[in-house]
């Protein structure tokens, strides 16, 4: 089942003495965040982005209430949400929220490599992180042609190897 109210970012400082925050961002990258005028705390508390801008890889954000240090202080810590309803993914793109956890098939051996663990996100290409059982996490590039098909509905991420990638 797919999460409503996806992580996007954790606010990890104040920045100035006027309330601002800096956002640790977990979007493909910090300009996502700056797109967005509601955002949540939890998926009964948003919270209205009153300007945004990536700073240094991070983004700070004026929150509409947040109007003083202390305030900003008080969300340190705290992660910030995205409603999956106010993200328009195209339409070959999935969140990484929505995949982890799934099992990953290998068409060239007919045999299931493990659960997907994580995804380190790279310059190039994302890399899948799979959990073996008994076996050290394999890792197999998240591009072509490697990756062959994400099925949600399934639960089940297609991929081809090659001899020698994950032995």
């Amino acid at each position: 089942m797919q999460k409503q109210f996806l992580e996007a970012g954790k606010i990890v400082n104040t920045h100035g003495v006027t309330g601002e925050i800096k956002v640790q961002p977990w979007c493909d990258s910090p300009e996502v965040l700056t797109d967005f005028d509601t955002l949540y705390l939890s998926p009964t508390e948003p919270v209205q982005v009153k300007k945004a801008y990536v700073h240094k890889n991070c983004v700070v954000m004026r929150l509409t209430g947040v109007d003083t240090c202390e305030a900003a202080e008080a969300l340190k810590n705290r992660i910030l949400y995205l409603n999956r309803d106010d993200v328009e993914l195209p339409e070959d793109l999935v969140f990484i929220q929505d995949i982890l956890g799934l099992t990953v098939f290998d068409t060239r051996t007919g045999e299931t490599i493990g659960t997907l663990r994580d995804v380190n996100q790279g310059a190039g290409h994302d890399l899948y992180i799979i959990r073996r059982d008994g076996k050290p996490d394999a890792l197999i590039p998240a591009c072509k042609p490697f990756l062959k098909n994400i099925d949600l509905e399934k639960g089940i991420i297609t991929v081809e190897t090659i001899e020698g990638l994950i032995e």
